[in-house]
């Protein structure tokens, strides 16, 4: 892969202990994402791929290994650095919960730019029409339909134009219809040249991706 990777994981391990028992979650797990590329993960449930896309947001230390974003290493600097690289580089959307619940749709927008300090005023506007928000600004999420959330979630994770966008499960609680629109607003980023990994179980999202990758017992498959 020429050039600089959006996203770059190097022989990632992660452990969890309970009691005198070891669990090895992930185990030399690499990877790289390149601009303008979309990447699937696919695997079985408890194969490691929520460990996995924690340890790349850096919300999660892995117990070996790193991972660095457009170049900039994330792994092992304190918690408030991997904030702010957080931030301004990686947007992360989970399949719920993205917003905070007593703000509208576009306050939650403008708190995710105040955080990343990013200036645009217009940008706010931008996003809420790319995701077909804009007579839902105003609304706070109790307020939005499973659709509605998914697309102001994708909105909250792409407004501070993030060098990879990290997602995942993003179209599991919406129909077809829904589906559909996020990838091809995932689709328009990437002739852009945004990046994303995608934790799936969707075959229409598995489909859509330039590459899909397998996670089983923490051991990615390339093939």
């Amino acid at each position: 892969m020429d050039g600089l990777a959006a996203l770059e994981a190097r022989d990632l391990y992660r452990f969890y202990h309970a009691s005198e028992d070891e669990t090895l979650a992930l185990r030399g797990v690499s990877l790289q994402v390149a601009p303008g590329e979309t990447v699937a993960v696919v695997g079985p449930s408890g194969s490691g791929k929520s460990t996995l896309l924690a340890c790349l947001a850096g919300l999660d230390e892995p117990d070996g290994g790193w991972v660095a974003v457009a170049g900039d290493r994330l792994t092992r600097r304190p918690q408030p650095e991997r904030a702010r690289i957080r931030a301004r580089r990686i947007g992360v959307l989970l399949q719920s919960g993205n917003l905070l619940d007593h703000l509208t749709v576009r306050q939650n927008l403008r708190v995710a730019m105040a955080l990343a300090g990013t200036r645009g005023n217009d940008r706010v506007q931008t996003a809420l029409e790319a995701v077909g928000l804009a007579a839902r600004a105003d609304a706070v999420p109790a307020h939005l339909s499973g659709g509605e959330l998914a697309r102001a979630g994708l909105a909250l994770a792409l407004i501070n134009e993030p060098a990879i966008l990290l997602a995942d499960e993003p179209t599991g609680e919406v129909d077809a219809d829904n589906e559909r629109h996020l990838l091809e607003l995932l689709a328009e980023r990437a002739r852009s040249g945004g990046a994303a990994l995608i934790v799936t179980h969707s075959a229409a999202v598995a489909a859509a991706a330039d590459r899909t990758l397998t996670l089983v017992d923490g051991k990615l498959n390339h093939g």
